[in-house]
This record gives C-alpha cells, sequence and structure tokens, in this order.
C-alpha cells in the first residue's frame, strides 16, 4: 500500500520517499551499522518487522534511487544494499533526528 501525500511541498514530498514505518530505521541502520548491510542483518535488528515488509521498504528505497543492491550469493540468491550518494545526503536528517530524539524523548 502506497502512501503519498500529493502535495506540493518539500516536506510532503520527502515523506513520501521516506515517511513509511521502518523505512527511517532502515536508513539508520546504514549510517549507525555499516554501509553495506544484507537482508538478514536488517531483519534482525529490526525486530518486530516482518520479511515482506521488510522488502516492500527496501524495494521502496531502491526504486527512489536511496539504496541498491547486489547480488552477493547465487545460490541461494542472496542480496546486500549499500546506500546511493543520495542516499548518504540523508545522514544529516537522521543524526538531527537523532538529536532530537535524545533531548526530547
Amino acid at each position: 500500500m502506497e502512501r503519498s501525500y500529493q502535495l506540493d511541498c518539500p516536506v510532503a514530498r520527502t515523506l513520501d520517499l521516506i515517511g513509511e514505518r521502518w523505512t527511517l530505521l532502515i536508513l539508520r541502520d546504514f549510517f549507525i551499522k555499516a554501509d553495506v548491510q544484507r537482508f538478514g542483518d536488517l531483519e534482525t535488528s529490526l525486530s518486530g518487522v516482518t520479511p515482506a515488509v521488510l522488502s516492500t521498504r527496501l524495494k521502496e528505497l531502491e526504486k527512489n534511487g536511496i539504496i541498491v543492491r547486489r547480488l552477493y550469493s547465487e545460490h541461494p540468491p542472496r542480496m546486500e544494499y549499500r546506500l546511493t550518494p543520495l542516499g548518504k545526503s540523508l545522514g544529516p536528517v537522521l543524526k538531527t533526528l537523532r538529536e532530537w530524539g535524545l533531548k526530547h524523548t
């Protein structure tokens, strides 16, 4: 289920890209754990996320140019994910959210 605010507003357009539940936590893991993430590592880190939801979020991030995926094992097929330069540009946003959370929650 894709949510879209359909508003000509930079905040709404950004939320259309990264505002779904779990998406910011997936991005968090790229910044605090490792530049390259594997599906299983993300699934373990994000306690409570279902494989289907994680897969959907990763596909959306890839579609929006925030991450790229690469096959690292053919048998069985397994993927790893890496931030693109666009994805890396979200680092200051996540840092600011973290700092706000430390101060106010």
